[in-house]
């Protein structure tokens, strides 16, 4: 069947089971999964179909979530599934594949990148605090990534920096110009203010997560003093206009205790946060700090409690560092995304600045067949345990090497930082964290191929 008129009966289909379920989503939901059990392709995402079955089946917390959906604005809810769900994740992905095995390089699922390295605060261990405040990427070198990224099936672009909401007008335009795609900003939050939800309300496919850093005490110790009472305005914003959002933070020696407990899972869900985001405090600049890294005994600690909290929270959560294993390892270097600066460097990560090409120079394509992303391609995963996924945090030799073969430079804007210098700082991590990742890796896997399983 012809691709355009194929995607054309599944966006009708879509569009049907939408109007169905908005009805009475809790009586129609299970008779829509029984109908999709009877029109999809067989093995057709049976696992998520499986998850989401027997959510409604036992009405449990991921019930709970579903339902949260419905209290959203419509319009932002019917955007979200077509943009995220059909187009990012259905349509693209399988665009996405065609183009992998044609060029033989990675394509990711989604693209990040600064509008701005400016921002108007100065977060301890943040890596772009390190970053000038004079560099953009223009309205049009924006719009040309993304027409780049859908030529190959990539509909999900977030925006990091900086503070992308410091260019709050264009980011609002480009989702005018791509209605077709979802768009998530890593944001602090103090820039949203009641005329900014409207303009939401309106393109309907801008989402943001906003950082925080635990309760008002630890966050504002690392964002500025009342940043934590301008987050909470925010936040109450965006539930008042029904609009979805999440929660985006970094977790370290000193604030781990306050990010995974119960009472800040409570708070995120009580303040209308849909996801949270937790990202591994990363060494990563020439004035990083090495002893905000977690210990081994902590970040077994977070690893616990999130997935805890994921059998009793109405709210997704994602461990960016500890839920490899659910995509097979690194997903950095195009596996499953990228990262372009405020400068237009194309890098493998946002937290690895190192590249071999710039956006201004070469297409999205020819970034992805540079040296670097190649090396990237050829030796993913880095590591059979995946709570040891990482090039540079936890298995630093393969960043070591990467770079220096590949003649990748550092795109750091004010401090270059040597590949050598970073990795000298998170070698003994590695070092540490290995016999507790193997311990945890093989605890309920019976792997049979470690002398600890192989001994039990």
């Amino acid at each position: 069947m012809n691709r355009s008129i194929k995607e054309t009966m599944q966006n009708i289909a879509i569009q049907q089971a939408l109007d169905y379920i908005e009805g009475d989503p809790a009586e129609n939901l299970p008779k829509l999964m029984s109908l999709a059990d009877k029109l999809l392709p067989e093995g057709w995402y049976k696992p998520q179909r499986d998850a989401v079955r027997n959510a409604i089946d036992e009405k449990n917390n991921w019930y709970q979530l579903i339902l949260k959906l419905y209290e959203l604005d419509p319009g932002v809810r019917k955007a979200f599934v077509e943009n995220f769900v059909f187009n990012a994740s259905l349509k693209g992905s399988a665009l996405q594949k065609e183009t992998r095995e044609r060029e033989g390089c990675n394509v990711p699922w989604a693209i990040l990148l600064d509008p701005t390295s400016a921002c108007n605060l100065r977060c301890t261990g943040c890596w772009a605090a390190e970053y000038g405040h004079q560099l953009n990427l223009s309205l049009e070198t924006i719009d040309s990534i993304i027409r780049q990224g859908k030529e190959m099936g990539t509909y999900m672009y977030i925006y990091t920096g900086g503070e992308p909401m410091v260019r709050k007008a264009d980011l609002i335009r480009i989702c005018e110009m791509h209605p077709d795609c979802a768009f998530l900003a890593f944001t602090n939050g103090t820039l949203i203010d009641e005329d900014f939800c409207r303009e939401m309300l309106r393109v309907r496919n801008f989402v943001p997560a906003i950082s925080l850093e635990g309760f008002e005490d630890a966050n504002d110790a690392r964002r500025g003093q009342g940043v934590y009472d301008k987050v909470k305005n925010a936040m109450a914003l965006l539930k008042a206009h029904k609009l979805p959002f999440g929660i985006s933070t970094c977790y370290t020696s000193q604030n781990f205790e306050d990010v995974t407990s119960e009472a800040f899972f409570d708070y995120m869900i009580e303040s209308g946060a849909l996801f949270v985001w937790f990202f591994h405090y990363m060494p990563v600049g020439n004035s990083a700090v090495p002893a905000l890294l977690p210990s081994p005994e902590q970040r077994e600690a977070v690893y616990r409690r999130i997935r805890a909290f994921r059998d009793t929270k109405p709210i997704f959560s994602m461990d960016f560092q500890n839920d490899a294993e659910y995509t097979g390892g690194c997903i950095a270097g195009g596996e499953s995304y990228l990262h372009i600066n405020a400068k237009g460097d194309v890098e493998p990560c946002v937290f690895i600045h190192y590249s071999n090409a710039n956006i201004h120079e070469v297409s999205l394509l020819d970034a992805l067949k540079s040296p670097l992303f190649m090396a990237y391609h050829d030796n993913q995963p880095f590591n059979d345990n995946m709570l040891r996924p990482c090039p540079m945090l936890e298995n630093p030799e393969f960043l070591r090497r990467m770079v220096k073969e590949s003649g990748a430079v550092n795109t750091d804007y004010e401090s270059p930082e040597d590949v050598d210098h970073l990795c000298d700082k998170t070698t003994p991590y590695a070092e540490n964290w290995k016999a507790t990742a193997d311990r945890l890796w093989c605890e309920n896997r019976q792997c049979k191929s470690c002398s600890s399983c192989r001994t039990k």
